[in-house]
């Protein structure tokens, strides 16, 4: 096979339709531009989501929801994550490394959620009381 004999397979590309020529073309008299109406005109135009003049569909409903920018620099680390952290001074770059927050997070916080077994030491992570309760029962300690 050859870069210079590729070539669609028979039947994938179809000829372009030629509008406007007769009623034995297929496409004559209204050219499949239906009756009257601004988009049987030539030049009609109207913007996307124009609905005539009434009130359109995207004006009628009403706005919901927040997406906070902020949430790309936040993670919320859960107890039984830190167990996939090979180091035992887990700061926000180990945590990078081991795949548990997104590259993105400036900020990280542990929460109670689930069993940790092995003692380790946040360096630069904030806890939850419950978590910090749970790290310091398994041996471990949080640094600021």
């Amino acid at each position: 096979m050859r870069l210079n004999t590729l070539k669609p397979a028979p039947g994938a590309r179809r000829p372009r339709l030629r509008v406007g020529r007769g009623a034995s073309a297929g496409q004559g008299k209204t050219c499949g531009r239906g009756v009257k109406g601004q988009r049987a005109r030539k030049g009609g135009y109207h913007k996307v989501g124009f609905e005539g003049g009434q009130m359109p569909l995207q004006r009628r409903l009403p706005k919901v929801g927040f997406r906070s920018a902020m949430k790309l620099t936040r993670a919320e680390v859960r107890l039984h994550e830190l167990a996939h952290v090979a180091a035992a001074t887990i700061d926000l770059q180990a945590l990078k490394d081991a795949g548990v927050v997104a590259p993105t997070v400036e900020r990280a916080k542990v929460v109670l959620s689930g069993k940790i077994e092995k003692a380790v030491t946040l360096k630069g992570i904030a806890a939850t009381k419950g978590a910090l309760a749970a790290i310091t029962a398994a041996g471990g300690k949080v640094e600021p």
